[in-house]
């Protein structure tokens, strides 16, 4: 659901660009990319101020509360996606 947002610069309306994942994680030297695809990501709804062009994020509708959730490889079950190891079997996501 698109939201009515004014933009607290120059009290325009902004405009809905569109949804994106925001990625958590970083690349490493040893690891590469694995802990981007192992962390997860956010969606969020980006608007943009034709005046000032000012950018705001605002969590996507369609998600749950909370911290946004993995699925462990091993056993299956979600939880946060901060955890380095799953709380329910322990895999190590790092190791």
């Amino acid at each position: 659901m698109r939201r009515n947002i004014i933009c607290l610069r120059c009290n325009q309306a902004m405009n809905h660009i569109r949804t994106e994942k925001l990625q958590f994680g970083q690349t490493g030297w040893i690891l590469g990319d694995l802990p981007n695809l192992l962390a997860g990501a956010m969606e969020v709804d980006i608007y943009s101020c034709p005046g000032c062009r000012k950018l705001e994020f605002f969590l996507a509708d369609n998600i749950e509360e909370g911290l946004p959730q993995k699925q462990c490889p091993k056993c299956g079950k979600r939880h946060d996606f901060d955890y380095p190891k799953c709380p329910f079997c322990q895999f190590d996501y790092y190791g």
